[in-house]
């Protein structure tokens, strides 16, 4: 009987070691996987480094430091130099320009910013994303645990597909609405790129010579999602930014075909129906928010609340968003111009620049600055020049 007992605390105890093991292994890579991603996500608001372009909008980072080149990646080092991959360091100076100019604007655009992907889209292991968890919404999750784990659960998809993951080089176009994309003859152009992004309810049939007809993703919210479930384009992902809580219990709603209360505080009429499966359904990062409107733009920050002005358009979030996860960015339909009342808003409709209010949520000056900036020094592409 003593003889089993040992066999029995031995193997309790083989089975409880390996356990630990297993335990250590899987704790280990999530670590990594969070510390890698928090450290692609640290804002450094200094001026060490400056993005610049290689060809249309791809990114070339310049360091300001001692950095070997033969530990960056080998598109990077092709692109300092002499254009040959050197083991040598490369001294460059430091600059002494201040971080943002008196309007708060981002005066140089440090690569480190862009050098390593963030997630486009939350996944299972939202909870633990410092960079996210603190904040409320726009800026973060906290309070929406419940409702982003009910709709995670049932979407199971966090990425984009298979064959745009294992691309080397992604090509991305974001397709403003702005009137001025009217006429343009853009379409074959939009549709070559590798990610075609939509923002909210613009339309794509029946305009497809100016805008295309490939949609990779739609970006929108509850307010401005399209209403009329046949006017939804084929095979792309319906992705949500949430810009109040009760974006995502919408989302709830939407996932899970359930009716959607109009008493839950939106601010006009909202989609009750959206013509996508749940695999096909994914929620922005909103780090993507925060990071486009305190760390790009220079918006105030107001204890990370949303505020007068503070509030980022869905474009300059798109962009912040495909900065971190494309080699290659583009725009068109993006810029207001405010001195031809007359021209049209959007390529979609009649109505004319002049029905621009001021808005509460948005400084439209300030983004249109930043994207200038980001246009000058090459970083993106404007398809349609009305930056």
């Amino acid at each position: 009987m003593k003889m089993g007992l040992l066999v029995y605390m031995r193997n309790l105890l083989l089975a409880l070691c390996l356990f630990l093991v297993l335990g250590f292994l899987y704790y280990s890579a999530w670590k990594l996987h969070l510390l890698r991603w928090e450290d692609s996500n640290s804002v450094v608001l200094s001026s060490d480094s400056v993005g610049r372009s290689i060809g249309s909008g791809r990114r070339e980072r310049k360091s300001t430091s001692l950095v070997p080149l033969s530990s960056l990646p080998s598109h990077l080092a092709a692109n300092l130099g002499t254009g040959k991959a050197k083991r040598e360091p490369v001294a460059i100076p430091r600059p002494t320009i201040p971080k943002y100019d008196k309007l708060g604007f981002l005066l140089q655009l440090d690569s480190r910013l862009f050098s390593k992907p963030a997630p486009m889209f939350l996944d299972d292991s939202f909870r633990k994303w410092a960079r996210i968890r603190d904040f409320v919404p726009p800026f973060g999750i906290k309070g929406q645990d419940n409702l982003i784990k009910a709709i995670l659960s049932a979407t199971k998809d966090y990425r984009l597909t298979p064959a745009l993951d294992s691309l080397s080089c992604r090509r991305c176009v974001i397709v403003g609405n702005g009137g001025i994309l009217a006429n343009k003859s853009l379409g074959l152009k939009i549709d070559d790129y590798d990610i075609v992004i939509r923002l909210n309810s613009a339309p794509v049939k029946g305009f497809e010579k100016d805008v295309g007809g490939k949609t990779t993703m739609r970006i929108t919210y509850p307010e401005g999602a399209i209403q009329k479930p046949e006017q939804y384009e084929k095979d792309s992902l319906f992705v949500l930014a949430g810009f109040k809580w009760q974006d995502f219990k919408w989302l709830k709603y939407i996932v899970y075909k359930e009716k959607v209360s109009a008493s839950d505080g939106f601010w006009k009429s909202v989609a009750t129906h959206v013509p996508r499966e749940p695999h096909e359904i994914r929620i922005l990062n909103p780090y993507f928010i925060q990071e486009a409107a305190f760390s790009f733009i220079g918006l105030p920050f107001n204890n990370g609340l949303m505020g007068r002005g503070n509030i980022p358009t869905l474009g300059s979030v798109a962009i912040t968003m495909v900065l971190h996860n494309c080699d290659e960015v583009a725009v068109a339909g993006f810029g207001y111009d405010m001195s031809s009342p007359n021209a049209p808003l959007h390529y979609y409709e009649n109505i004319k620049m002049s029905a621009i209010k001021e808005s509460w949520t948005h400084n439209i000056q300030r983004e249109k600055e930043f994207l200038r900036k980001l246009v000058k020094a090459r970083v993106i592409t404007d398809l349609t020049s009305g930056i």
